[in-house]
């Protein structure tokens, strides 16, 4: 199957292709150089709670955050 570059660099992964390997919007590829070959590797889809795990800061621990959350109060 061939593909031509275009001006932007993009290219179109021929139909079969993409139905055979499972490919759809929004999938991520990764894109590496191997012995002057250009190799491309689906990545797992993220799960929404994985992408989003770790990114607030409470500035105390989680059993203070949970007390409060529940209505209660948190000694200091």
């Amino acid at each position: 199957m061939k593909t031509i570059v275009s001006e932007k660099g993009q290219v179109t992964i021929p139909k079969a292709l993409r139905e055979r390997l499972g490919l759809g919007p929004g999938q991520i590829l990764d894109f590496r150089e191997r012995k002057g070959r250009l190799i491309a590797e689906k990545l797992p889809a993220q799960d929404t709670v994985s992408s989003v795990y770790g990114i607030l800061e409470l500035g105390r621990g989680t059993d203070s955050a949970m007390r409060e959350l529940r209505g209660g109060s948190d000694p200091q």
